[in-house]
């Protein structure tokens, strides 16, 4: 029979896949000797069989009874007790960290009777009815589907009338009157009654975990951060400890480094006669960890103590929640933290100058992501005028939006294209959808371990928490600080950084990552780890990085970044602006002479663009694409020219004869489905002199950079190849072109001729187009059109986002590549064009070369290089060389 229950005292680190993040680290807690709470893991199979059958599974019921007498029979205590009652935490516990997005029920075990006795047995009324209260909140609204909001009403509307500025303003009185009120507020929104069996709370609760695993919420942040949605939670049991029973408890999360900055040190948050949910909740603001030491120097001592053996063990930063229960120490939770990208980089060099971990392990827990956020701007202090307000930096990074007070506009107002700034007093699990929309999110209470803070630094958002002077009044969708007053919509800026929020929207500078990336110099600090993150993701990786670059600046920028070597020229880009009419009188040309001409005058344009692009890239390989987009897109659009021509005629005015010859020449080339027309290596081969030129400005360019001593590697690429004869018949006009101008100049000149991968039939047939090419390139944004039937300008605004929300798609196949459909493709190619051709050179063009999961797919594919934009370019070094250490250990802080 399948096993569904384990002790803390059975589990370990190892065995997260089966009982969960939070499971197995507690276990593993356990067996480093820490005073950890006893209880019982459920494990995530268990939650899988509920959640495909709607049933416990067989079995169940009688083990979670097993462990829980074992759990009684060592505390002497049985759940519920009347005199003297054993109460249990239910928390759930994913495999990977997914903070505030299912459910949590505390104080299980308390009714109506054993309230009584344990007020007596502990000799504090208040605590008692204040953990009962808290029971019958969460049950009410985790498990009988009670909205929250309706409890915070009642509380709320209690305080005021008791004139008490928080909940500890309450009184034993005033809870016990709160639970009856809750328990009223239950029966009328549901028609049934609080559970006063402590049996029935328990398992109605574990059940209510599983089912939080579907929770949009979870779902949400699971597509957010790309977790499986087949892992189920597991549900964890644990003996309760109070960290309300007066001054002298209280409950905190502390952190072995900060995990905004990276600093070492120890960070956290630690609030006073409150549970833990207090602390998360941010419902009433933290004080910092070290006043712990303050009011209890002995368990500040040994929290310091299991904090250095815990970092030193998981050898990472290590986020952990505690109770201190009248003077004693209780370990509750440990997991490797969630950090900025600041942190990730300045943590992983730390760790590996203190000898913790090797340089591979270091680069494997850094990521392309993170590097990319730390490569964008921030704002320019010295150009704004003083702060709104100040609070904690809790994510950092620069954001300007508009003011806005709930997930719900927040949402609306990103769909339609604006930025804004999610402001609430505190943020909860429901306000995911909103801090997914917004460019930043500030609160007014909370700390860096607050729900806003933990999901904001996941999510790589800015956020400043704990804004005290900031007073949030969501009902009137505004917010005031001193004497001026920011309404919704205002517009503000957020520093994750320094805590700061400014009016208006601030200027912004570039970052010191990215002035490092421009000119090379690496000072201390931050800078300075991501330099060393480079220089080892350089040494060991197998991909090459080239860029796609278009112009001589491009390409100058894209090999200070590190490129080496361009991937995708794309000659289209030089038939723009004042070269337009060139091309017009091309199309327009009616006879051969006429054609020639203007070929003639776009040629020696054309060289010297290759001439610049070839200096810039010297000694490095840089592969030329021919004319990829249909002519058509070089005029002028047909409604336009049609609507002009019409209006002349309507006013009696001889129509413009150059735009009615337009207009014709508009009308013969249109096409319903132009990307799947006359474009590609179907123009070049329709299209009389148009590749005879490009390929002669090529060889030219070389001929020019060869006599100025350069050494230029120009290869040419043959795009939208959809099967061999079309390949060979333009390779043997480059041939011959290159051959003639080696003739005509003296100079040798020699490209490699290869093609572009980007219809599927091309793919299909990769054998034999390798006997025609020197070199293939993939260019995945066409060919995950044509594999999936997509229009890309028309899909991804039309229904991306409703494929996003059913989950269809996990991450859009144009930003990230689908490995079973596109990927089996790539696969096909690179083998049967290595079979045909050993020494096949093969790249990928698409920008999927600047992503970061697709990068790690190319280099398992068995791909020679990736070829990105400029500015991806150090994001795919590094993860061209992070792929490279498959089976490295990373840190698994999402």
């Amino acid at each position: 029979m399948v096993r569904h229950v384990y002790a803390f005292t059975e589990g370990g680190r190892d065995m997260a896949d089966l009982l969960g993040g939070k499971g197995a680290n507690l276990a593993e807690m356990t067996r480093l000797g820490m005073p950890v709470p006893p209880g019982f893991t459920v494990t995530t199979e268990a939650c899988r069989a509920f959640l495909a059958t709607g049933a416990e599974p067989e079995g169940l019921s009688r083990e979670i009874s097993d462990h829980l007498t074992a759990l009684e029979e060592a505390a002497g205590r049985t759940l519920g007790q009347p005199d003297d009652p054993l109460l249990l935490s239910v928390r759930s516990g994913a495999r990977f960290s997914m903070p505030g997005m299912m459910e949590t029920i505390l104080d299980i075990g308390l009714n109506d009777e054993s309230v009584l006795g344990l007020a007596k047995a502990s000799g504090n009324e208040r605590f008692a009815w204040d953990s009962y209260r808290r029971l019958v909140q969460m049950f009410g609204s985790t498990v009988m589907g009670v909205d929250s909001a309706l409890f915070e009403n009642i509380m709320a509307r209690l305080r005021e009338a008791r004139g008490a500025v928080d909940d500890l303003g309450l009184d034993a009185a005033d809870l016990a009157e709160l639970v009856q009120a809750y328990k009223e507020l239950i029966r009328q929104e549901t028609g049934g009654y609080f559970p006063q069996s402590p049996a029935e709370q328990l398992r109605r609760a574990v059940l209510a975990v599983f089912e939080s695993w579907n929770v949009e919420r979870a779902r949400l942040y699971r597509r957010r951060e790309h977790i499986p949605d087949d892992l189920g939670t597991a549900v964890n049991v644990q003996t309760m400890v109070f960290g309300n029973l007066g001054p002298d408890s209280g409950s905190g999360v502390a952190f072995t480094r900060d995990p905004a900055t990276g600093r070492s040190g120890l960070y956290g948050d630690y609030l006073p006669n409150a549970q833990g949910e207090d602390v998360v909740a941010g419902i009433r603001n933290t004080v910092p960890l070290d006043e712990l030491g303050r009011l209890n120097p002995d368990a500040f001592a040994r929290l310091r103590d299991h904090m250095h053996t815990l970092e030193t063990h998981y050898r990472d930063l290590c986020d952990i929640e505690f109770t201190v229960e009248r003077g004693r120490l209780w370990m509750l939770q440990t997991r490797i933290g969630k950090r900025t990208a600041e942190a990730a980089f300045s943590i992983a060099a730390e760790l590996v100058d203190e000898g913790l971990i090797t340089s591979d392990e270091g680069l494997a827990r850094v990521g392309g992501d993170g590097l990319a956020r730390l490569m964008f701007p921030r704002f320019d202090t010295s150009a704004v005028g003083d702060a709104l307000a100040h609070g904690i930096p809790a994510s950092p990074g620069a954001a300007v939006g508009a003011a806005v007070f709930d997930s719900a506009e927040a949402v609306r107002r990103a769909a339609a294209g604006e930025k804004v700034v999610l402001v609430r007093q505190e943020t909860t699990p429901d306000d995911l959808p909103g801090m997914v929309a917004a460019q930043a999110v500030l609160t007014s209470r909370g700390g860096k371990t607050s729900h806003a803070a933990v999901v904001a630094r996941g999510m790589g958002k800015v956020c400043v928490c704990g804004a005290e002077e900031i007073a949030v009044d969501p009902q009137k969708r505004r917010f005031t600080v001193g004497g001026t007053t920011v309404e919704e919509g205002t517009v503000v800026s957020v520093d994750g950084s320094e805590g700061a929020v400014y009016a208006g929207a601030a200027p912004l500078v570039d970052s010191a990552v990215m002035r490092y990336f421009e000119t090379g110099e690496a000072s201390a600090g931050l800078v300075e780890a991501v330099a060393r993150a480079m220089r080892q993701a350089d040494d060991v990786r197998r991909l090459g990085v080239r860029a796609n670059a278009d112009t001589p600046e491009d390409a100058a920028r894209a090999r200070r970044f590190g490129a080496e070597g361009i991937g995708l020229c794309r000659t289209e880009h030089m038939f723009l602006g004042d070269r337009r009419q060139l091309v017009e009188a091309m199309i327009l040309a009616r006879t051969d002479a006429e054609r020639e001409r203007a070929l003639d005058a776009l040629l020696p344009l054309q060289r010297q663009d290759f001439v610049g692009i070839l200096d810039a890239m010297d000694g490095l390989p840089v592969t030329i694409r021919l004319l990829d987009p249909p002519l058509h897109e070089f005029l002028p659009d047909r409604t336009e020219l049609a609507v002009r021509l019409a209006a002349a005629e309507a006013h009696g005015t001889p129509p413009d004869a150059h735009e009615t010859e337009l207009l014709e020449a508009v009308n013969r080339m249109h096409e319903e489905n132009p990307m799947l027309g006359l474009r590609g290596v179907r123009l070049g081969l329709v299209a009389p002199g148009l590749v005879a030129m490009q390929v002669r400005a090529i060889a030219e360019a070389v001929v020019e950079r060869r006599r100025a001593g350069g050494d230029p590697r120009a290869e040419i690429m043959v795009p939208l190849i959809d099967t061999v004869e079309e390949l060979r018949i333009v390779r043997e006009e480059v041939e011959r072109v290159l051959a003639d101008v080696s003739r005509e100049s003296g100079v040798t000149v020699e490209c490699p001729v290869g093609t572009m991968i980007e219809l599927p039939r091309a793919a299909l047939t990769a054998g034999r187009i390798a006997e025609e090419a020197q070199f293939f390139s993939f260019g995945t944004n066409d060919l995950t059109q044509t594999t999936w039937g997509f229009s890309r300008d028309d899909v991804e605004a039309a229904f991306f986002s409703a494929y996003l929300d059913k989950g269809i798609f996990k991450v859009s196949p144009f930003e990230t590549i689908d490995r079973d459909g596109v990927g089996r493709l790539v696969r096909i190619a690179v083998a049967e064009g290595r079979a045909a051709r050993p020494d096949l050179k093969i790249g990928v063009c698409g920008e999927h070369g600047g992503d970061p999961e697709s990068v790690h797919f190319f280099h398992a594919a068995g791909l020679d290089y990736v070829s990105c934009s400029p500015f991806r370019v150090p994001v795919a070094r590094l993860e061209a060389g992070r792929a490279a250490l498959q089976g490295t250990e990373a840190s698994d802080s999402r």
